[in-house]
């Protein structure tokens, strides 16, 4: 069984730490401010497109930047120095992977049912390019802050912009492809990254790093 947060030693506090919990706090702000643009612009762009993937997309921004308010919840204040207030928006993060899941498939079936096949736009398609190629980098300087805070949360924040990239290659992918008559692709990344959000919440409530 892996221990509560609450009854590990937090990390040695030192200038250094407090910096890094001033750049998780700072990346998390902004996150926030693009996630609020991407997001509305994925889901114009997905409902306008019938893309089940690209409304999924949209809706994924929208979590993760729930995630992206409990780091800067986390570390403002008395908060960023307790372990406990660490517990606690580690297992917030967990949740806001699983809050997608159950719609991504009810939305996937009521897709498929209507007949829905999803078509290309120049919006869908620039939106989610621009995703792929800045939220690797995004992603993955939370991680680093994360391993060094010993923080969960700003880890599974950094794993949520990681699978937003992902998913961002796949709608594109799958935006491509519906061309080429291979609808199915666009649900099956819906139900993917169903899927992929579920276990990172798991692996996220437990304190485990995520996307390894």
């Amino acid at each position: 069984m892996v221990p509560d947060q609450r009854s590990r030693p937090h990390p040695v506090v030192s200038a250094a730490w407090l910096r890094d919990a001033a750049r998780a706090r700072t990346l998390s702000m902004l996150t926030l401010v693009w996630l609020g643009l991407e997001s509305t612009l994925g889901l114009a762009a997905g409902l306008a497109a019938h893309s089940v993937a690209l409304i999924g997309w949209g809706l994924s921004s929208l979590v993760e930047a729930l995630a992206s308010l409990i780091v800067v919840w986390r570390f403002t204040g008395a908060r960023t120095l307790s372990p406990h207030a660490e517990g606690r928006a580690r297992r917030a993060v967990a949740v806001s992977f699983w809050v997608l899941a159950p719609y991504l498939v009810v939305h996937v079936l009521h897709d498929l049912d209507e007949g829905y096949r999803a078509t290309p736009t120049v919006l869908g398609i620039a939106v989610t390019a621009v995703s792929l190629v800045s939220m690797p980098a995004l992603g993955l300087a939370k991680r680093r802050l994360g391993a060094r805070l010993g923080s969960a949360a700003t880890r599974g924040e950094g794993a949520q912009n990681l699978m937003c990239a992902a998913v961002a290659g796949g709608v594109l992918a799958g935006l491509w492809l519906n061309t080429l008559g291979w609808w199915w692709v666009d649900p099956a990344v819906a139900v993917g990254l169903a899927a992929v959000a579920v276990r990172e919440g798991a692996r996220a409530w437990r304190g485990h790093d995520c996307c390894h």
